[in-house]
């Protein structure tokens, strides 16, 4: 497994396993057949309702707590120091843990500077090893960045190989803030899994075009976080470390930005009107 090192010296699995949209009824099972493949690296959320199942499977796995990194992020309904903090105690018990390795904003809205609050305390009171954001354009980013003290260690964005967010990286490396991919597949959209491209990269290497697609993300540096819920996915996705895609194969990837999402944007109004308004 490769690591990132993030501003605060603390180690990270560059990937790991992902369970948005894992259901409470399948995410232990998929957290257990993570682990069991070598995964190290946990990420959810307390708006995917299923941390306790994370939770489960770990304590279940017989994995040393010391050797898996687990994420989790504070929903807006949460947002604002007080409920922020009742909010990290309340995940820390689903997840039957004393403390997690990194702690996100998930959304940049409500009173998120209450947030950072809460969770810059949770760091220096050992609830967490870790903090950072999530969605967070490099506008946001700039802005709370430039005026709090702990500059984030993560920044989880949508990335990919069409939304490859390069100039948004360069503004996080202001900050010694890690990029991190949400949706490294594109959730499969704008034909990432038959893409002439990455298919055709994939068979010089004897890799699939998901295999690929992680791989160039990788070789950039980008921690990636890959969902599914079939183990043999899960493997297929784990073994990305045993080639290296030319100077070459990297141009040609690169040249499929489009610069843009694939799912929403943030400075859209709908999206932000349904996204203040999902809670859990």
């Amino acid at each position: 497994m490769q690591y990132v090192k993030l501003n605060n010296g603390v180690e990270m699995p560059i990937l790991g396993y992902g369970v948005y949209q894992v259901s409470p009824n399948e995410c232990e099972r998929c957290v257990s057949d993570a682990i069991g493949v070598g995964y190290r690296s946990i990420d959810t959320a307390q708006a995917y309702g299923n941390e306790a199942e994370v939770g489960r499977a770990i304590k279940k796995s017989g994995v040393s707590r010391n050797e898996l990194f687990v994420t989790t992020k504070i929903w807006i309904s949460n947002a604002g120091e007080t409920k922020a903090a009742a909010s990290i105690d309340e995940s820390l018990r689903r997840l039957g843990m004393d403390y997690v390795d990194l702690l996100l904003i998930h959304q940049p809205f409500g009173d998120y500077y209450g947030t950072y609050r809460a969770m810059e305390k949770a760091l220096r009171d050992g609830k967490a090893r870790a903090i950072g954001v999530s969605n967070f354009y490099p506008d946001r980013l700039i802005d709370i960045a430039e005026f709090n003290e702990i500059k984030p260690a993560i920044n989880q964005v949508e990335t990919h190989v069409f939304n490859q967010q390069r100039e948004a990286q360069d503004v996080m490396r202001r900050y010694g803030t890690q990029i991190m991919s949400w949706g490294p597949f594109a959730e499969g959209r704008n034909g990432m899994f038959t893409n002439d491209v990455l298919v055709e990269t994939g068979r010089k290497y004897g890799k699939s075009a998901a295999q690929v697609a992680l791989r160039f993300l990788i070789q950039r540096g980008v921690v990636v976080i890959p969902k599914s819920t079939h183990v043999e996915r899960m493997r297929e996705n784990f073994d990305i470390f045993d080639f290296e895609l030319s100077t070459s194969d990297m141009d040609a990837l690169a040249a499929l930005d489009e610069k843009r999402s694939q799912f929403f944007s943030h400075y859209d109004p709908s999206t932000v009107d349904f996204l203040i308004n999902y809670s859990r």
